[in-house]
């Protein structure tokens, strides 16, 4: 996507989530973010907006201290307008402040960059992300809906989330240069355990056109991680629409919860394109389970 559109996209993915939150009650647990509440998250996530309009605004050459990120006790006694207004106005700066910059100055990033346009990208998933979040904190605090159809009531707390087709896969695309980095291996040396000759992890979409290339390859074997926009065999493919891939990466959905064939199977090819939300998963499921753990360390710090 470009800058513009990053820049954009902050404040759109910010007011998605902002008309998502209307009347909730911020003192909801958020499922997929077990230590916080509802109010928390949000905090967390106008703190983030905060964090990297500093970084952008001041040139920052260092890193720069992130208490606005993980500091939430500012969400204690506060209400709903009060969030909302603290989510709109830091989603608003850091867009002024990006556009400002521009794209190609340069300042300070968490990981390989250096410019404006690595912030802009990464608060639009972080935003994105967090909106799924309070979407399952809101959903699961819901009842279940009535219907007079015949067959199983939908189930409470698992909502269909949707985010428009280009921020998913760049989304995507940004996490698979994050997983690729060596800094995995430093962080995570158990794995190099995983690499082995031919063996590849393959993320299919089943709801875009063919043109879209939507597939992404990761290679383990030799010395390094690698990815690339591919449709091939893999060790285990994943075959899901383009939003629960992502959440999948993310850690928002559980492996366990797809449906699965196979084990080892080195002819998965992740062909599929069925167009439902469903998720699955083909080939070495502890690979998979491995591979996500491993790449995902920066979410858990």
């Amino acid at each position: 996507m470009s800058y513009a559109r990053y820049c954009a996209e902050i404040v759109a993915q910010t007011d998605l989530l902002r008309s998502r939150i209307e009347g909730a009650d911020l003192a909801t647990p958020v499922p997929t973010c077990p230590d916080w509440n509802l109010g928390q998250l949000l905090w967390h996530l106008g703190g983030a907006h905060r964090w990297a309009e500093t970084i952008v605004r001041t040139r920052a050459a260092e890193p720069v201290s992130d208490e606005l990120v993980n500091d939430v006790s500012g969400a204690t006694g506060k209400d709903l307008a009060a969030v909302d207004a603290w989510l709109a106005e830091g989603a608003g700066q850091l867009a002024d402040t990006l556009r400002a910059a521009g794209p190609e100055a340069q300042v300070w990033t968490v990981a390989p960059g250096g410019t404006p346009e690595f912030w802009a990208r990464r608060m639009v998933h972080e935003t994105v992300v967090h909106r799924a979040d309070a979407d399952f904190a809101i959903a699961a605090a819901s009842p279940a809906p009535h219907t007079t159809t015949p067959g199983p009531a939908p189930a409470p707390g698992v909502p269909a989330f949707t985010v428009a087709q280009e921020v998913a896969i760049d989304a995507l695309d940004e996490w698979m240069c994050f997983a690729s980095l060596p800094l995995v291996f430093e962080a995570k040396p158990e794995l190099r355990d995983l690499m082995s000759e031919g063996r590849t992890l393959h993320f299919h979409a089943t709801d875009t056109a063919p043109e879209t290339a939507a597939d992404w390859l990761i290679g383990l074997d030799g010395d390094t991680l690698t990815w690339s926009r591919t449709h091939a065999p893999a060790t285990v493919a994943v075959r899901a629409p383009l939003a629960e891939l992502l959440l999948l990466v993310y850690g928002r959905r559980a492996t366990h919860e797809a449906r699965t064939t196979g084990s080892g199977n080195n002819s998965a090819s992740g062909s599929g394109n069925d167009g439902s939300n469903s998720v699955e998963i083909v080939g070495d499921l502890p690979l998979l389970d491995a591979w996500l753990d491993g790449v995902s360390f920066w979410l858990k710090e």
